[in-house]
């Protein structure tokens, strides 16, 4: 029971983080008209996301030594709730049925890229210090 509630607390806290982050990106870029048919919001939290998970990773499966718990509420509820594969999801067929494929190819070639870079970057980095 404590390692669910571990994992909606930081499920909550992660769900929260994202809401605030996506809304932040999309005043900043309002004005940008490039950025209106592109999903770059969901995009910056995926990858922000992404090079956290690497960073998490390597802190508390190798550095630290940490209690799996941690690994619960960091990764599992934390990261799973801030990062949003359905919503990457539903932005990329939104692009397709509005005819922006080449913006959908970009959002998915960008996201996977960007992504995977992102969570290595920050596992090697992480491991230097």
């Amino acid at each position: 029971m404590k390692h669910l509630i571990l994992i909606a607390i930081g499920g909550a806290a992660g769900a929260l983080c994202r809401h605030g982050l996506v809304n932040i990106i999309n005043r900043v870029n309002e004005d940008r008209e490039s950025w209106s048919v592109f999903p770059i919001a969901t995009l910056s939290v995926n990858i922000i996301g992404s090079f956290c998970i690497g960073i998490m990773y390597v802190l508390i499966a190798e550095k630290l030594s940490l209690h799996p718990d941690w690994r619960s509420v960091a990764i599992v509820g934390f990261l799973g709730a801030f990062t949003t594969f359905s919503t990457f999801s539903l932005e990329t067929i939104n692009l397709l049925e509005n005819g922006q494929l080449a913006n959908a190819l970009l959002y998915v070639v960008s996201s996977l890229i960007v992504c995977i870079l992102a969570a290595w970057l920050a596992i090697v980095l992480t491991r230097m210090v």
